[in-house]
């Protein structure tokens, strides 16, 4: 093998490796990062909102009707090139608190809790006239200035 034969065979190796590493997906980290120490820490009957706020830090979420709970929320999303980006892990942390503030109860979800909806593309109906480009162009055309009230408008 020559001396540009090697030179050829390592740029080609090098483009194969900037193509690959292009087409990789992109992972993103959103909402609270959780630590499994931290969280198994929280403790029903000893702790209190002042000392899980200090273990956990602020929360995502806080209820705002009924009980006192404090939502935790994480996700890990993954996006291909050139399409949107999907959630890969998402759970959910609800610290329960009692009137005096002390922890009641933790409770973990995950994906099993997740609603994938698929909005509606159609345009929105509305009520009126049905009026094409031209029409809404060219519709005022005598009506303005003219002191009388438009017909059929």
């Amino acid at each position: 093998m020559t001396f540009m034969g090697s030179i050829v065979r390592m740029a080609a190796l090098a483009g194969l490796g900037l193509a690959a590493a292009g087409c990789s997906s992109i992972t993103n980290h959103r909402g609270y990062i959780s630590d499994e120490t931290l969280i198994q820490a929280v403790q029903p009957g000893l702790d209190n909102q002042q000392s899980v706020r200090g273990t956990l830090g602020q929360p995502t979420m806080v209820s705002q009707f009924g009980e006192p709970v404090w939502y935790y929320i994480s996700s890990r999303t993954e996006q291909a090139p050139f399409s949107q980006p999907r959630i890969d892990t998402h759970s959910v942390l609800a610290v329960r608190f009692d009137a005096a503030g002390n922890v009641v109860s933790t409770e973990r979800s995950g994906m099993d809790q997740v609603a994938r909806i698929s909005p509606e593309s159609d345009s929105t109906p509305t009520l009126g006239r049905e009026r094409g480009f031209l029409q809404d162009l060219f519709g005022n055309i005598g009506t303005v200035g003219s002191g009388a009230p438009a017909q059929g408008r």
